[in-house]
């Protein structure tokens, strides 16, 4: 069943960054919990929270959470698209999300924002991701298959010869 977990673990992780960065870059699921979002607020909201060269920042990450959840969907490059997602959220969790506490703004209170609950989950979840590898049901573990048997029918070959 562990290839089941991961697969799920995979797509859950992704869908949810894609959604996040949808938000960040398009405004997608804008609303009272999450803010105007789209590419301009997004940048005010991180200038104003001092990230250095904002607007960067702001198509940076989303980019890398587009580009990491397309990847973490077919597990293919896991470990690296996991190691650097978590890059993504650490540096988030730094200049944004550590200054409001650990919980999620669950008052929807206009005067501050949310805390570090959700990226922790994530990066926790991304660190599975990096540890165990994408799991059988992926492009890695095709790869991985593909690998063992190559190397196995070679050392066959050697032992014949």
């Amino acid at each position: 069943m562990a290839p089941a977990g991961l697969l799920v673990l995979r797509v859950t992780v992704a869908l949810l960054l894609t959604l996040h960065a949808l938000h960040w870059l398009v405004g997608a699921f804008a609303g009272a919990a999450l803010g105007p979002g789209g590419l301009t607020a997004t940048t005010t909201y991180f200038s104003g929270a001092g990230v250095p060269a904002a607007f960067m920042f702001v198509l940076i990450a989303a980019s890398l959470q587009l580009a990491g959840s397309v990847l973490l969907v077919a597990g293919w490059f896991t470990r690296i698209a996991s190691i650097t997602l978590i890059a993504v959220e650490i540096v988030r969790i730094w200049f944004d999300s550590a200054r409001w506490g650990f919980f999620l703004n669950w008052a929807l209170d206009p005067t501050r924002g949310h805390g570090m609950e959700h990226a922790v989950l994530l990066v926790a979840a991304l660190a599975c991701l990096a540890l165990a590898g994408a799991g059988d049901w992926s492009v890695d573990g095709i790869r991985l298959r593909t690998d063992a048997s190559r190397a196995a029918g070679l050392a066959r070959i050697r032992d014949h010869a």
